[in-house]
């Protein structure tokens, strides 16, 4: 075989390895589907432009958003999560298997394309909130293989795309990406449900920046003072995490119409709170009014049974009675006749 076609074959042998290296090995690396960027120039974005991710426990979704030319962000597409740990509420330290709550920065840094669970990015757990909180916990990620012990787990096939959005963002120049990461969506009636919870002020908090995405579609800014979040404050990445908080807003008009918004939202929480505890009063005393009844339907119970056991008793002993007497069984021995086996003395016989 000539030597040209020799090295030729060995050429094209070594492009189907490279092939298959980058389909084994370089998850990481795979292009976004036509499809996808189809829908992304649809929506008014690029693979290119930046993106934020929305979490929401209590319904399992991922949201991921992506800006538009505008500067506004855009719902690209809602994922199902399929596993999260924990239950509703914060993380507070190693081992708890809770899933965090709260806002979270992703860095090129934290992307990992050599994940045990197929792809991954940490959250950046604990962020400034957690660290002052003295909360503590390690790799809360955001993964593949459907498996989680403090993590929020994806399918293989969804942390791909999700991944490979994050990976052509950062391409396109964004140095980090927010993670906002919430028990439910932040409406007035849902934090009325949950209004007992140890939590509720923490919610509350989250729900300024929560209102504030929700107005603008804008990317919120956020940093700690006096031990809680603040969202688009001047100083913001700087700020003393138990200091005093700053008055002014780099966003003055949007956090007057989000102050405008959670006095609305309160009035309704309080109206929905007013329903909820008259319904839980009435359903209360339905409840004691049903357990009275059973009680006192017992009670006519047990009397109606008492008086057919004196009925039941009262016949017995007259049936006895009757029988007795007919066959002249005593009340000592009522086994057998008086006397009936003792002997019958002979007549006496004057001499």
């Amino acid at each position: 075989m000539p030597l040209k076609r020799i090295i030729i074959i060995v050429f094209l042998f070594s492009l189907l390895a490279g092939c298959t290296l980058v389909e084994g090995t370089a998850k990481h690396l795979r292009p976004l589907s036509p499809q996808t960027i189809a829908k992304l120039k649809a929506i008014g974005s690029s693979p290119s432009e930046a993106m934020l991710i929305r979490i929401f426990k209590e319904e399992s979704v991922l949201e991921l958003w992506k800006r538009r030319a505008d500067g506004t962000y855009k719902l690209f597409k809602t994922y199902d999560i399929c596993r999260w740990s924990g239950v509703l509420g914060p993380k507070f330290k190693e081992g708890d298997k809770q899933a965090p709550e709260g806002f979270y920065t992703v860095t090129p840094g934290r992307m990992n394309p050599n994940s045990s669970y197929y792809l991954s990015f940490d959250t950046g757990f604990p962020n400034k909130f957690d660290r002052a909180h003295g909360r503590t916990g390690s790799n809360l990620m955001i993964h593949g293989d459907c498996s989680s012990a403090g993590c929020y787990a994806m399918t293989d096939e969804q942390i791909a795309e999700i991944y490979a959005l994050a990976r052509d963002s950062f391409r396109g120049g964004q140095k980090s990406f927010q993670l906002q990461l919430y028990p439910f969506r932040l409406t007035p009636k849902n934090l009325a449900r949950y209004r007992k919870s140890e939590h509720i002020e923490f919610w509350k908090n989250l729900k300024i920046g929560y209102d504030a995405f929700e107005l603008s579609k804008k990317m919120p800014q956020w940093d700690i003072c006096e031990g809680k979040y603040i969202f688009n404050a001047v100083g913001s990445g700087s700020l003393d995490a138990f200091g005093k908080c700053p008055k002014d807003s780099t966003m003055p008009q949007l956090m007057a119409r989000v102050k405008a918004k959670q006095i609305s939202d309160m009035v309704e929480f309080e109206k929905i709170v007013a329903e909820l505890e008259k319904k839980e009063a009435e359903a209360i005393l339905l409840a004691e009014k049903k357990a009275q009844q059973r009680a006192q339907a017992m009670k006519r119970s047990a009397a109606i049974n008492e008086a057919i056991n004196q009925q039941t008793a009262g016949i017995s002993a007259a049936i006895e009675g009757f029988f007795g007497n007919l066959f002249g069984i005593n009340s000592v021995d009522n086994t057998k006749p008086a006397n009936i086996d003792a002997p019958i003395p002979a007549p006496r016989i004057n001499r």
